[in-house]
């Protein structure tokens, strides 16, 4: 089996439902492997996080996608995602990356630490009263989500009674960072980007009239002192990958890892305890089950290559992050869930420029929400099947319905 037909495989029902058995198919033909012409296949720990962290190979933006990528203009979803940083590179992404990240600093998320806190503990009530008479409860729409779209719009400053209705709409707009997208998932995506950008656009214009102390009020400042920094359209984008990115991926982390603990009672056992510390957990849950398992870069270079393999001008690599999790190279026994490894680095927020700004905030939320979930419900058990999201760079549960016991 060679690269270009995993690549197939991945994209089809059983490798998006379960992608890990290809992986250990990729990682037997190398850490990197050519998938076709035009492409490579990159699964190996250290060849993924080189390429992540390199400035020679960019990520697909859009003035790279309208060559290559025929109706791309013709897919708000897919522009708007290229006008943030997300899908842009040097000068642009710098520049934009660093207005976000003067207002969104790692004081700011760590100061949060009390509100999310007192946000798990509402929830933890509401799930109680859910959950009452031994009722079963969706732990994906009751908890999962609720507590880092609540986090994330506290930060943006989005009104509460607001907050609920974009699980469906970034659940639809997410369909247009697929490899393979069917056009009704597309025309969805485009709706949703419509109506996410409408809202935000309402949004700023409110915050300028009426500053607050929030992301969204602090952005709208700089823009209109600086507009050099960021233009109209770049502050509505990075808005909504803010939002979207803010509790899309931490909710899927929070349904991965109670599920892996369903499946692991020893380490659910350990982690209500104390005896297992959150920290690893979380990182555990990162390594061996991302949220997010796949990103792409384009070579600009005919001198580039990835693992040894030439990836000359226009050459697409295809980054398999959950692959580079469990690379055997990288760590012993790597399809073992094992929350006690130590120096474990897992590559499910990126490297080097494209880091996800939000990773300590989705860190934090899962370390604070996982134990005192356990702690509070000590008899939480799955009820009935859980439901995956069908979706392969974007992993995570549809449903997972518990009794609270």
């Amino acid at each position: 089996m060679d690269g270009e037909r995993i690549i197939g495989d991945l994209m089809g029902p059983q490798g998006r439902a379960d992608p890990y058995p290809l992986y250990r198919r990729a990682h037997a033909l190398g850490p990197a492997v050519a998938a076709g012409e035009g492409a490579v296949l990159v699964s190996g720990y250290h060849e993924v996080n080189q390429v992540l962290r390199s400035t020679a190979f960019r990520v697909p933006d859009a003035v790279l996608r309208e060559r290559w990528e025929e109706g791309f203009l013709d897919h708000s979803s897919k522009t708007l995602f290229s006008r943030s940083i997300l899908e842009t590179n040097a000068p642009d992404h710098a520049r934009m990356r660093s207005l976000i990240a003067s207002v969104f600093t790692a004081r700011r998320v760590a100061a949060l630490e009390p509100a999310v806190r007192a946000a798990v503990a509402e929830l933890l009530d509401d799930l109680a009263e859910a959950g009452t008479g031994g009722e079963p409860v969706d732990f994906m729409d009751a908890f999962a989500f609720r507590l880092p779209v609540g986090v994330i719009c506290e930060l943006l400053g989005v009104p509460k009674q607001d907050r609920y209705r974009f699980r469906p709409l970034a659940s639809d707009l997410t369909a247009a960072l697929e490899i393979l997208v069917s056009d009704e998932e597309l025309t969805a995506a485009d709706r949703a980007a419509d109506e996410l950008a409408g809202y935000f656009t309402e949004l700023a214009a409110r915050r300028a009239a009426e500053p607050a102390d929030d992301l969204v009020s602090a952005l709208v400042r700089v823009a209109a002192e600086d507009p050099g920094r960021i233009a109209g359209r770049e502050l509505l984008a990075n808005l909504v990958l803010l939002l979207v990115a803010g509790f899309e991926t931490t909710t899927n982390l929070l349904g991965n890892g109670l599920a892996l603990l369903f499946d692991h009672p020893a380490e659910l056992a350990a982690l209500r305890e104390g005896r297992l510390p959150a920290a690893g957990l979380v990182d555990e849950v990162l390594r061996h089950d991302s949220p997010v398992q796949l990103t792409s870069r384009i070579s600009l270079d005919d001198e580039l290559s990835a693992g040894g393999v030439p990836t000359p001008y226009g050459t697409a690599l295809f980054l398999l992050i959950g692959a580079a999790n469990r690379d055997p190279s990288r760590y012993p026994d790597p399809d073992r869930f094992d929350p006690y490894r130590t120096d474990s680095q897992p590559l499910s927020f990126g490297a080097g420029a494209h880091f996800c700004l939000g990773a300590q905030l989705a860190r934090q939320e899962a370390v604070v929400a996982m134990p005192e979930l356990l702690r509070r419900f000590p008899g939480l058990a799955p009820a009935g099947e859980r439901t995956r999201t069908d979706r392969l760079v974007l992993r995570g549960y549809r449903t997972l319905p518990v009794t609270l016991g």
